[in-house]
C-alpha cells in the first residue's frame, strides 16, 4: 500500500506522524511518500521539499510567495500522479493541499482523497465544505461536532479525536526538575511564551509579546520566561529576547517543552493548536493574535463565532482571555497576565474548562492516531463509489 501525505506546518506534521505510526501498526507494509516535517520524517517519510516553505498564512503574507507556491503545487501534484498512490492524504493547510488534490484528481479521476482536519465551517466561510467535497472523499475530524457539517456537504467523515490527548505529559517531578535545573524557585513566577510556529506570526507577534513581558517584569521583578520553539523560526525567537536583562530559557526539545508547560504558572500564546497543548498540561493561558491589517479586516468580518480559542470552543465556555487584532496590544496583554497570576478564581475557571476540553477530545480513549489510521483503512477497503 502506497500513501502520499502532505503536511504544511508544525501542527500538521504532528498529526501526520501520529497517523503514520497508527498505519504502520495496523498495516506494516505501508509506504509513505509526500511532504512533511521532522516528526513525519522520523516515521519514515522522505519529504519532497522542506515543509516550512508552505508555512505561510494570510492574504498579504501569501502574495509575495504566490508564484513559488504555485510551482510547488504543480510539482507536488505531478509527484502524486507519478506515484499513483492508493490514497492522497492531505493534512490541514487547505490553501495548498486542496489545490494539489484538485490537480491530482484531474489527472487520476479514481484517486482516493482523504483530508485530515475538517475546515472550520462552523467558524467562517461555510461554503468551503461544499467546495472541498469536489475533490475530497473522506474527512478525519478532530472535534466531535464536525462530522455533520462534512456529511451535509457530501463527504464521509469520522471523528477521530485530537492527538493532543495521547501525547506524553510531564509529571510534577519533571516540572520540579525543570525549575531546579534553571535555578527557578518554586514560588518564582514562570511564564511560557509562544509567539507562533510560522515566520510571519513570529515577526508580527514577537515585538508585542516582548513588550508585554517587559511590562509584566516591571510588576514581577523575579519573572522568568521560557521560549519553546520549532525548526524554521528558532533564530527569530532567540532574537526576540536580545534586550532582556535576564535571558529567557529557549527550548527546542519536546520533552523540555512539556516540562516547561508543567512548570509554568501561565502561558502567553499565539492563537492555534498550542492552546490545546497547554490545556493538556493544565497551564492557564492568555491568547493573543494579529495579522496584516487587510487580512485581519477581511477575516474578522467573516467570523461567525465570538472566540477563536479552541479551549473556549470545545468546552463551550469563554474562560481563556483573548487579545486579537486591534486588542493585541502589550499593555492589555500584560495586565491580563498579571490578573491571571494574582487571581486563583480565574485560574480555576480555566482549569475546569481545560478538563472538559480534554474529556470531549477523547482523553482516556484509544489513541487518535490509531483511530485515524482505522478510518483511513476503512476508506481504502470500501468500494470506490462509496461515499
Amino acid at each position: 500500500m502506497k500513501l502520499f501525505l502532505i503536511a504544511g506546518e508544525a501542527s500538521g506534521d504532528k498529526l501526520g506522524a501520529a497517523l503514520m505510526a497508527g498505519l504502520k501498526s495496523l498495516s506494516p507494509e505501508v509506504e509513505f511518500h509526500g511532504i512533511g516535517g521532522p516528526l513525519m520524517e522520523a516515521e519514515g517519510l522522505t519529504s519532497l521539499f522542506a515543509m516550512e516553505e508552505l508555512s505561510v498564512m494570510g492574504l498579504m503574507e501569501v502574495l509575495p510567495k504566490y508564484r513559488h507556491l504555485k510551482r510547488r503545487i504543480a510539482e507536488t501534484a505531478e509527484a502524486v500522479t507519478r506515484l499513483a498512490p492508493d490514497a492522497l492524504i492531505t493534512i490541514d493547510s487547505p490553501d495548498f493541499c486542496l489545490r494539489v488534490a484538485r490537480l491530482a484528481r484531474a489527472a487520476q479521476p479514481d484517486l482516493r482523497t482523504i483530508h485530515y482536519v475538517a475546515p472550520s465551517v462552523w467558524a467562517w466561510r461555510p461554503g468551503r465544505a461544499a467546495k472541498m467535497a469536489e475533490v475530497i472523499d473522506h474527512v478525519l475530524a478532530l472535534f466531535p461536532f464536525e462530522p455533520p457539517y462534512m456529511e451535509a456537504a457530501g463527504m464521509s467523515c469520522d471523528f477521530v479525536g485530537h492527538p493532543v490527548v495521547a501525547e506524553p505529559r510531564a509529571s510534577d517531578e519533571d516540572a520540579s526538575a525543570f525549575r531546579s535545573a534553571h535555578q527557578i524557585a518554586p514560588d518564582q513566577p514562570l511564564v511560557v511564551c509562544l509567539p507562533g510556529s510560522r515566520a510571519g506570526e513570529v515577526k508580527r507577534l514577537a515585538p508585542r509579546f516582548d513588550e508585554a513581558l517587559m511590562r509584566l517584569r516591571d510588576r514581577e521583578p523575579g519573572l522568568r520566561v521560557v521560549l519553546p520553539t520549532v525548526r524554521g523560526v528558532s533564530d527569530m525567537v532567540r532574537e526576540m529576547s536580545a534586550r532582556w536583562p535576564v535571558p529567557p530559557i529557549v527550548v527546542e526539545d519536546p520533552a523540555a517543552k512539556r516540562a516547561a508547560f508543567a512548570a509554568a504558572d501561565l502561558a502567553l500564546a499565539a492563537s492555534g493548536t498550542v492552546s490545546l497543548e497547554l490545556a493538556a498540561a493544565r497551564t492557564p493561558m492568555i491568547i493573543a493574535y494579529d495579522a496584516n491589517f487587510l487580512t485581519w479586516h477581511i477575516a474578522s468580518r467573516m467570523l461567525r463565532i465570538d472566540t477563536v480559542t479552541l479551549v473556549n470552543l470545545v468546552s463551550e465556555t469563554r474562560a481563556v482571555p483573548e487579545y486579537l487584532g486591534p486588542r493585541c496590544r502589550p499593555g492589555l496583554i500584560a495586565s491580563a497576565m498579571l490578573e491571571l497570576l494574582e487571581h486563583d478564581d480565574l485560574r480555576q475557571q480555566q482549569l475546569v474548562a481545560m478538563e472538559l476540553t480534554m474529556q470531549r477530545l477523547g482523553e482516556g480513549g484509544e489513541d487518535p492516531g490509531l483511530r485515524a489510521a482505522r478510518s483511513v483503512l476503512s476508506v481504502l477497503d470500501a468500494p470506490r463509489n462509496a461515499r
